[in-house]
C-alpha cells in the first residue's frame, strides 16, 4: 500500500496544501503505524504535516487509528488518570511523578506513559525509577492507588517508531501532539493534556471536543502535564464534547519557589519524597490541579 495519494494533498506547501477528512486521516496514520509504507514516505508525511499543521479533524483521525492499535491497559477500580510524559525537564524539575503519586494517594489508578524525546532532558521515567517505580515490561492491570509507567513502545511499537523520527530529522510530527491526547486504558479515563504555546491550546481543545474525550487541559511545565509550581494556570475540563472552566489563572507569579530542587534526578527525587512526607508543602498550583483531577475522575463513568 502507499500513502502517496495523501501526500499529494497535504504536501503542496504552506499555501497549496489541503486537509483531509477524519476517515482518510485514520487510513493514512494507520498505514504509518502498521509499517506498511517506506521510510521515504514517512519522512514526506512528517515534513508535510510540519509545514501544513494538522487540523482537529485530522488529529481525530490519527487518534482513531492509534486507539485501534494500542495494547490497552486494563483498569480495575475508579476512573484512571492518564499522564502523558514526553518532554522532561530542562530548567525546572520534572514534577509529573509528584502529581502521579499525589493522585495515587487520593486512591486513583494513575498511568504515566511516555518515552524520552530529547536526550538532554531529565525524564519523568528517570525520576520514577529513582522513586522505586520501574517501567512496565508487560501490560498489567492498573488498580486504585497505584502508579504505573508504561513505555510508548509497549503500547504501540509503530507509534514509538514515529516518535523516534524526530531524532533523525530534528522536527516534531503529529505523533508528538497525539500522545498528549490519547487514552491507553480499556475504560474511559481522565487524560491530562498539556501545551506549551497558546496556539496548541486551541487545536488541542478542538480535538478533545471532537473526539468527546474526558480530559483536563492546562499549560504545563516545559511540556509536562503538571502545573508550574510558580503560577496557577487556567485549567479546563472536557467531557462528552463540552468544556468547563475549572480553574481561572491566579494573578501573580513567583520567580522561584523556596526549596524547589535543581532539575537533576537525585535532587528532584529527594524533594518529592519530602513533599509526600509532609516536610515540604505541596505547591499551590499542583494542589489545585490534584483537586480538579480527582473531581473530574469521580464524575466520569468507568463503563465503556
Amino acid at each position: 500500500m502507499s500513502i502517496g495519494k495523501y501526500i499529494k494533498i497535504i504536501g503542496r506547501g504552506k499555501d497549496g496544501a489541503r486537509s483531509i477528512p477524519r476517515e482518510q486521516a485514520a487510513d493514512l496514520f494507520g498505514q504509518v503505524l502498521d509499517g506498511e509504507v517506506t521510510d521515504l514516505e514517512i519522512g514526506a508525511f512528517c515534513l508535510a504535516m510540519r509545514i501544513k499543521g494538522e487540523t482537529p479533524e485530522e488529529m481525530a483521525g490519527f487518534l482513531d487509528a492509534t486507539h485501534a492499535r494500542l495494547l490497552k491497559i486494563p483498569v480495575h477500580g475508579r476512573t484512571a488518570v492518564v499522564l502523558p510524559s514526553y518532554n522532561g525537564a530542562r530548567k525546572l524539575p520534572v514534577l509529573t511523578p509528584l502529581l502521579a503519586l499525589l493522585l495515587a494517594r487520593e486512591g486513583l489508578p494513575v498511568v504515566v506513559h511516555g518515552t524520552p524525546t530529547e536526550s538532554t532532558r531529565v525524564s519523568a521515567q528517570d525520576v520514577l525509577v529513582a522513586l522505586g517505580i520501574p517501567a512496565q515490561t508487560a501490560i498489567e492491570t492498573i488498580v486504585n492507588g497505584c502508579v504505573q509507567f508504561v513505555p510508548t513502545g509497549l503500547l504501540c511499537p509503530g507509534l514509538q517508531r514515529l516518535l523516534d523520527v524526530r531524532r533523525v530529522v530534528g522536527l516534531r510530527n503529529p505523533a508528538h501532539s497525539l500522545v498528549k491526547l490519547m487514552n491507553p486504558c480499556d475504560h474511559p479515563a481522565v487524560v491530562v493534556g498539556s501545551y506549551t504555546h497558546p496556539e496548541y491550546a486551541l487545536s488541542m481543545a478542538a480535538t478533545l471536543r471532537l473526539v468527546q474525550a474526558t480530559a483536563l487541559l492546562l499549560r504545563g511545565t516545559e511540556g509536562e502535564p503538571v502545573a508550574d509550581p510558580r503560577r496557577t494556570p487556567v485549567m479546563d475540563a472536557f467531557a462528552d464534547g463540552e468544556v468547563t472552566r475549572l480553574q481561572e489563572m491566579l494573578n501573580g507569579s513567583l520567580t522561584e519557589v523556596p526549596g524547589l530542587p535543581a532539575p537533576d534526578v537525585q535532587s528532584t527525587t529527594r524533594w518529592i519524597r519530602a513533599v509526600l512526607d509532609g516536610q515540604e508543602p505541596i505547591p499551590t498550583p499542583i494542589a489545585l490541579q490534584v483537586a480538579h483531577i480527582v473531581q473530574l475522575s469521580d464524575q466520569t463513568r468507568t463503563t465503556p
